[in-house]
């Protein structure tokens, strides 16, 4: 890193364990850094740059869009953000769409959202959300309470009240937990910071009869697992259940900020004008991002195709693991979202930044899972690169029974 760099860096605050590499370029499924090496980007922002890097679609909708029109606020009506609402009600069967500006913003819509109705509709003492062991939903306050890990907690109580939690896939111990008190349940249908595990479908089945027959709102947070990641552009399509919200954001416009709620008809009167507002929610920028990304999305077909890829993947991480045992448990994930755990005294953060000196990008999730979410438009080609790099990682550690040798 140059000194100009980190001169630069040191003016961050250090909310980040930043690797040593600065990207200034991005192409498809690479990344190119300062000093031109390229990078098979396995991570794409966090699940983010769905359609890769630099693509032309989006690069036209937003510098055509920041040449006519990039701010009004939401006190008046612009064309991209009705565009994009009734392309997301119409493509996911729901009735209204709430624009915010990253997952967080959308899970805080959704807490506030099912609050407010249970109110409206007479019930104040209906306020509990409940949630899932395993859960990530954010970082602000009230998704922070939402969130099971109490390691993201610390030292930022007291936690808001009114938050409760129960096993994940645990069937009866939902029936038991989602009593009448509880105005939502909130669930991710594959949980990604906790080291990509999916829901059963029977769990999910469960949770909308249960919901249903106790009155409570089920919203899926779908900010890492949805916009095509499991294939179909929403995550609750690949297990036949319908939610009553859907929280989104990541890679809905391909890199640039946004979230959104998406309400059924049932819970849209929920949230009223003064209720609720984001300032920069639905910019016509990011609005006209995600417009271009949803049409590319349908003119290649992506949902066979990430289905496909995603099937070769997990292949190829199942031969690994049963290669090495001692170092590798059994891939979880769905799609192209996937995990490979790596066993103890291995770290999984070891094994990245051994893989980024080999010019694959991956990430960590859960505490000791190595998370694959490349861009959706990755090849076969690009599984087996990825795979190459890993494999010779691999080796390494199985021969020095140590940490990985990065470059090794």
């Amino acid at each position: 890193m140059s000194e100009a760099l980190s001169e630069q860096n040191d003016a961050l605050l250090a909310t980040y364990n930043r690797a040593p590499v600065t990207f200034v370029r991005g192409e498809g499924c690479e990344l190119i850094d300062a000093q031109g090496q390229r990078y098979l980007d396995f991570i794409a922002g966090i699940a983010v740059c769905a359609l890769g890097h630099a693509h032309p679609a989006i690069a036209h909708a937003v510098a055509e869009q920041a040449n006519t029109l990039v701010h009004t606020s939401n006190l008046y009506h612009h064309e991209p953000s009705g565009t994009l609402a009734r392309a997301l009600v119409e493509r996911s069967g729901l009735a209204r769409a709430f624009f915010c500006n990253s997952g967080t913003e959308a899970n805080e819509a959704a807490i506030k959202l099912a609050r407010k109705l249970a109110y409206r509709n007479g019930e104040p003492e209906r306020t509990t959300i409940l949630s899932c062991t395993g859960s990530f939903h954010g970082r602000t306050l009230g998704a922070l309470a939402a969130t099971a890990n109490d390691a993201y907690k610390v030292g930022f109580g007291p936690m808001p009240g009114g938050f409760a939690f129960t096993p994940f896939n645990d069937i009866a111990a939902l029936e038991r937990n989602l009593d009448e008190s509880v105005a939502a349940f909130i669930v991710e249908p594959v949980q990604g910071e906790s080291g990509v595990h999916p829901a059963d479908p029977e769990f999910l089945r469960a949770a909308r009869r249960l919901c249903d027959e106790r009155g409570a709102l089920l919203i899926f947070d779908e900010i890492q697992c949805g916009m095509g990641r499991l294939g179909p552009l929403f995550a609750f399509e690949s297990f036949d259940v319908v939610p009553d919200v859907v929280t989104m954001a990541k890679a809905l416009a391909n890199g640039l900020p946004i979230g959104a709620m998406l309400v059924a008809e049932r819970a849209a009167n929920g949230l009223q004008p003064g209720d609720h507002g984001s300032t920069f929610g639905g910019s016509p920028v990011s609005a006209a991002a995600a417009i271009a990304h949803l049409r590319e999305r349908d003119r290649l077909g992506l949902a066979e195709h990430v289905r496909a890829v995603g099937t070769a993947f997990m292949e190829r991480l199942q031969e690994l693991a049963n290669a090495y045992p001692s170092l590798f448990g059994a891939p979880r994930g769905m799609g192209l979202l996937l995990g490979l755990p790596v066993r103890e005294p291995h770290e999984a953060g070891s094994l990245v930044a051994a893989l980024r000196e080999r010019g694959v990008l991956a990430g960590t999730a859960g505490g000791n899972t190595l998370r694959f979410a490349p861009p959706l438009i990755a090849t076969r080609a690009h599984v087996d690169r990825a795979l190459a790099a890993l494999s010779v990682c691999a080796e390494n550690m199985a021969g020095t029974n140590m940490e990985i040798v990065p470059g090794g």
